[in-house]
């Protein structure tokens, strides 16, 4: 029996090799797969610089059965060929994957061209377009088998690179993780930032904060059941994205509230309607508020607030 595949290229590798539907794709985006042309030969294909034209040949292979799996830049990816992905995958509801590299901060050294921060908002909005964004290779790797067995199309957030949490529990799509137990507050997250919200609760609970910890693993389909949970059992919900506050998760904590009828206090991290500066990924998150003590200080100034909760 073969080892399990440590990193995304040797999971989509062995995926591949036991599925003849996998065909893999790229807009001249070889990062992550730099491997696989030569072990797939006629099953990889890159289109150049030219995301539309990818999505178009997806959606062309998705209707003669293959599944494909395209990469490119999430920023042009989900924007410069949104209606391709709108109108020639979603409509027929296409099993095409989407994989977007360096989201959010991940794009940290860039302007606002190629920072994809409102990603989320646009994937989401698409009828039947499943969003997925692991926190790190490991959980990718996870995620990866549910992600091809699914007939829906799908947009994955690309995050690679070493664990930013101690242990993941066993993936199932749309199945929240509670990273830590809490009653006083609960940290909502997803990608990235779910390593900085882990250490930002590690940090309240030296100040007598009680943290609970959910990283959502796919905000579509969403673990309403854990949110909702989270909802009624604390004194606080905090959503934490690398993303625009509009369209992604503090958008969709809004809509299953009021679909709820519930109205639990709510303190959203999220870039409000601006880009972040170009810097060092440690750098953005600093000057951005995202490093783990600038959550942890935000979370205690709206607790001191309100009277409510520990008085760290």
């Amino acid at each position: 029996m073969s080892a399990p595949a440590t990193s995304y290229q040797e999971a989509l590798l062995a995926a591949a090799l036991a599925d003849p539907r996998v065909v893999v794709m790229t807009a001249e985006n070889r990062a992550a797969i730099r491997q696989l042309p030569e072990r797939l030969g006629g099953r990889f294909i890159d289109v150049g610089i030219c995301e539309q034209t990818m999505v178009g040949a997806a959606a062309g292979l998705a209707l003669r059965g293959r599944i494909p799996v395209v990469h490119a830049l999430a920023t042009f990816l989900t924007m410069r060929a949104f209606e391709f992905i709108r109108t020639d995958v979603g409509i027929g509801r296409l099993p095409v994957k989407l994989v977007g590299a360096v989201p959010g901060f991940l794009s940290d050294a860039n302007g606002p061209t190629h920072q994809a921060i409102e990603d989320v908002s646009l994937m989401r909005g698409i009828p039947g377009m499943e969003v997925v964004c692991p926190t790190d290779e490991e959980e990718l790797v996870a995620a990866l088998p549910s992600v091809l067995a699914s007939p829906q199309p799908c947009y994955l957030r690309y995050v690679g690179g070493p664990a930013r949490v101690r242990h993941h529990a066993p993936y199932r799509l749309g199945a929240a993780e509670v990273l830590s137990e809490g009653h006083d507050v609960a940290l909502l997250s997803y990608g990235l930032l779910v390593g900085e919200a882990v250490r930002a609760a590690e940090l309240l609970s030296e100040r007598g904060v009680r943290a609970r910890v959910l990283n959502l693993r796919s905000l579509v389909p969403l673990d309403e059941e854990a949110v909702l949970r989270a909802a009624r059992e604390t004194g606080l919900l905090v959503t934490v994205e690398d993303h625009f506050l509009i369209g992604g998760l503090h958008s969709i904590l809004a809509e299953l509230m009021l679909r709820h009828r519930l109205a639990p206090r709510v303190l959203p991290l999220a870039l409000e309607r601006r880009w972040f500066r170009p810097a060092l990924l440690p750098d953005v998150l600093e000057a951005e508020g995202f490093a783990p003590a600038k959550i942890a200080d935000q979370i205690v100034a709206a607790l001191r607030a309100t009277s409510r909760g520990p008085h760290a």
